[in-house]
This record gives C-alpha cells, structure tokens and sequence, in this order.
C-alpha cells in the first residue's frame, strides 16, 4: 500500500556567516491515510523544519535542499509548481501552527481568516459562514456566532490554538500536520482537541503528523513514532515499541524526562509571608461593541481571591484558559492594578508606592511571559537582552562583568556562551524560553512569576530548567509562582496548589493534599484530564 506521504532522504540546510548549519540530514518517514505519526525531539532537532518543507514554507533561499523527495499520493512535491502547491496547500494538506498569535492576522476577524481558506478554494459565502460557525462550535469556542466577529487578540492562548485547527480542518484535508497543536492548551481543553482530531481522522480517513514535545499527547494519539535528534532520525517504530522499550540512548534520555515520576516536592517553605493577597478582584468594564447600541456586560476576569505565600515557597496556579491565572500574575507583579483588595510584597502594598520604592521592589520582583517571541525584542542581540536589568539597576553587576555573567547565565538554561551575539528571531520557540528565563535570574530575584514559562520546551529541557529552578530556590531561597497547565509537572515542582476557575479559586491546599485527595469536582476533572491520577481514585 502506497503511503499517502513519503518523505525520502531529505537535506535541508541553511548557510550562515558561521558555516553551513544541517539542519535535517538524510531523512526519511511515512505517513499512511488515518494514521497518526508523532514526530519527536528537542528544539533543534529539525522536526519542526521537515515538516514545514512539506507545505514548502521554507524559503529557499536562503535555504538549500540539496537532496530528498517529499512524495505526496505518489507525486513529488519538491517538483511542484505553483499552481499545484496552491490546489494541494489548504485542501488536501494542511498546517497547524506552534505559534496562533503570529500565524493569526490581527487586523481581520477570526471568522474571516478561517472562511478564506474555503473561499479560495471556491466554496461559497454563505456555505463558508455557516462552516465558520459549525467549526468555532466544535473545537470549543462558546457562542460561536458572535465571537466570529472578533479579533484574534480577544482571546486567551488556548483559545486562539482553538482558532487554528478549527481553520486547519475546515476543508477536511487528507493530511494534517499538527506542530505542537495543544502545547498552549490546559488539561482539559487538551483532552477534547486530542479527541476532537481523532474524531476528524476517523470521519474522513486523514493522515496526521504530529510534532510534539508531550509524550503523554504521544501516548494518547500516536500510532507511530519518529525521534529526531541534531536533525538526524535515531529512531522509529510504533508507539508502544518506542515509548515502552526505546533502543536509543537519546529516546531513554526523553522518556526519562517525564515529569511526574520524581514524586512529589519535598522542599519546606522558610518562615515568613513574602506575598499577601487579600479580597482581590479584577473587573474589566464593558466597552461599547462597533456598531452595537448596548455595551458588553463588565468581565470578573479575577473574583475574589485570597491567600498568603510563604519564603520560599513554590505555589502553583492551575484552571483552563480564561480562569483568570495570568491576570492573577499580571497583578501579582504590578503590571496590573486591582480593581478591588490588596496585595503586599514582604508586608508592603504593592498598589500606591513612590516612584523610587517601585523602582526597588521591580528588581526583587521578576516575570517570566509565556509568550517569548513576543517579550524579547527582536532588534536586541541575546548579550543585550539579558544585560538589560543591569543598565536599569546599575548597581548589580559592573559593565566589565557582563559579558562573563551573560555567558554564565545561557549555560545555567542549557545554551552555549557563543549564541549571546545572535537575535531571537535565530532560535527556536524553546530556545527563546530560555532566553526569557535567563534574563528574569539576571537581578538574582526574591520572587520569580512565571507564566506557563516550561510549556514550550521539550521534555529534556523542561527538566533541566525544572531542576535549575529547584536548585536556585534551595540556594537562594526563591520563591515561585508557577501559573502552569501541565499538572504532572505541578507535582513534581511545587509546594502548594491554587485551583482557579471562573475568575475564583475553588480550591487550594499542599500539592500532597490536592493530589492525593481532591475535593472540588473541577479539581478532580483537572487531574483525570492529566492522567496523573487513575479515572477511579477521582
């Protein structure tokens, strides 16, 4: 039986000033109709680049394929012309990106930008919209006939991955490549999207490849698996061959990697609150919709909430998308005023200061987005990124110690000293995390906020970062908030859990308490969700 996708021998390289950089070498993989294939490997490893050669999105040049064959239902796509590419991209394959926020067009409604794809491809107005609707309902987007008309920046992450594969899917492809499809996802919303694309493949017979760095989503959806490493296949076979007896030492390293098999985190918080939350509340008012006669209703994005965090402590915060966690940091930090209740740092508030009592609690306070493409500035090299703080608060680190401390700083995240003269465009959505990471320890805070900081680094990474925070809380005594969706990664990280949901928290406690013994009926659907804790013992 002929695959419908073959991918033979495939080179794709990218000259440089440095040389010329491999990024895929001698590669070859098959795809058949209705199966899954879950392509792995750490950032770098070229999977991600080999699959977007399928839907030629990479430039060339500067890129150079010097070898290979992409063979789709027999014919080779490398010899496409134009007009093929456009009859084939869209329709028959289809892409969804890491990335919804750039892969959205932010001046165009989201109801527009997924009907242009069937409307290209000659479907009618009216039967687009009604699709339109249909598909925003599907993959979980409530009121579907109103939200349409919004703008991509209107909604939450996960929402806006929702977005993607709703217009991934709109012309029911033969082939789906999946590019970290539920790595901005919680738990549950990640359950349904990964059932949702199993539906769809069983419906229509679609071939998918997925690329991911969540082995329990390969675990779920995979029928086979590709482990890539510097470009490089190192090994393939199905799923249960590789995930349960892996002959590589590289696959043994990833598997290794997974979080929620250290136990749980045993790290005792010192004495003393560093942070106070007291009756917080966060409304946004209702703004008058264009060309509407009424306002929309105001929006309790935060409601309520109250709870102290000890020295350090490492407290999770955990809900679905649009539970109000990441309004919660924004706050925490004083990017955000409450509009209700209090917050105190080490018993001062936070709301009212003095410009120059600010400028002092900023340096003990820092953030980590959970977006890094969007919170590095892509005109600033790597150097000046995570030397920045220092020209703000000059009286950390001498200028001549910057270079050497910028160094040390890209090894302690797991890059190399020589990538400080590179830009952030030059990297890899994980790499760029670590960036981000970098820069936030340049001060040496008492408080570090990180918003989904892990959740788009591969397992291997994942852990290593993991194990660098846990480190740095032992010998400085951090304190972390760790606004998270991956709850297997919570209970080998944190100290104590806040379940958010609704803007309110439904529960809170020891992560030993709430894993071991869940009250609230949300907090029990969060943990079947993630696998951590068997269907029964919830």
């Amino acid at each position: 039986m002929q695959p419908l996708l073959s991918v033979r021998n495939l080179s794709i390289q990218f000259p440089s000033r440095a040389g010329l950089v491999r990024a895929v070498e001698d590669v070859s993989w098959d795809v058949n109709a209705g199966e899954t294939l879950a392509i792995l490997g750490e950032s770098g490893s070229g999977k991600s680049v080999s699959a977007s050669a399928v839907m030629n999105l990479i430039e060339t040049p500067p890129a150079v394929i010097p070898q290979g064959q992409i063979l789709f239902e027999g014919q080779d796509l490398l010899q496409a012309d134009a007009e093929m590419r456009r009859r084939i991209n869209g329709k028959s394959i289809s892409m969804i990106f890491q990335d919804p926020l750039a892969a959205l067009n932010p001046v165009y409604p989201i109801g527009w930008q997924i009907a242009e794809t069937m409307r290209v491809h000659g479907v009618a107005h009216d039967v687009a919209q009604a699709r339109v609707i249909e598909l925003l309902a599907r993959v979980g987007i409530a009121e579907p006939e109103r939200r349409m008309k919004d703008y991509p920046h209107q909604f939450s992450g996960g929402q806006r991955q929702r977005i993607m594969i709703a217009s991934a899917i709109a012309l029911k492809p033969k082939l789906l490549i999946a590019d970290e499809p539920t790595s901005a996802l919680d738990v549950t919303v990640q359950a349904r999207v990964l059932d949702l694309l199993k539906e769809i493949q069983v419906e229509n017979g679609m071939g998918m490849v997925l690329i991911t760095h969540d082995l329990s989503v390969v675990e779920r959806v995979a029928d086979r698996v590709v482990v890539m490493q510097a470009g490089r296949v190192v090994e393939s076979g199905t799923s249960a061959q590789v995930m349960q007896h892996p002959q590589h030492d590289y696959s043994r390293r990833l598997l290794a990697a997974i979080p929620g098999r250290a136990g749980f985190s045993d790290m005792g918080a010192a004495k003393g609150d560093i942070l106070a939350v007291r009756g917080v509340s966060k409304i946004y008012a209702g703004l008058a919709r264009q060309f509407a006669r009424s306002k929309t209703k105001p929006v309790r994005a935060v409601d309520d909430v109250s709870f102290t965090m000890a020295k350090g402590e490492t407290l999770a915060v955990v809900g679905e998308s649009g539970s109000g966690k990441s309004t919660l940091a924004r706050m925490i930090l004083g990017l955000d005023d409450p509009t209700l209740g209090t917050i105190h740092f080490e018993g001062k508030p936070m709301q009212g200061q003095s410009a120059a009592d600010a400028y002092k609690m900023r340096r003990r306070v820092q953030f980590v987005f959970q977006d890094p493409t969007a919170s590095l500035n892509p005109r600033m090299t790597v150097q000046q990124i995570i030397a920045e703080p220092w020209a703000i608060h000059p009286d950390v680190l001498p200028r001549n110690q910057w270079r050497s401390r910028v160094a040390e700083l890209l090894e302690q995240v797991g890059l190399k000293p020589d990538h400080a003269n590179r830009h952030p465009h030059q990297f890899s959505g994980g790499q760029r995390q670590r960036i981000a990471i970098a820069r936030a320890l340049a001060l040496k805070p008492e408080l570090i906020v990180c918003d989904e900081a892990v959740s788009a680094l591969d397992v291997s990474v994942q852990a290593q970062v993991i194990d660098l925070l846990k480190d740095l809380r032992r010998d400085y005594g951090l304190s972390y908030v760790f606004v998270a969706h991956d709850l297997a990664l919570v209970r080998d990280f944190a100290t104590s859990v806040l379940v958010m949901y609704g803007g309110k928290i439904v529960e809170k406690g020891p992560v030993r308490q709430i894993y071991g013994n869940p009250q609230h009926d949300y907090t029990k659907a969060l943990l079947r969700a993630s696998g951590v804790i068997p269907q029964q013992a919830a």
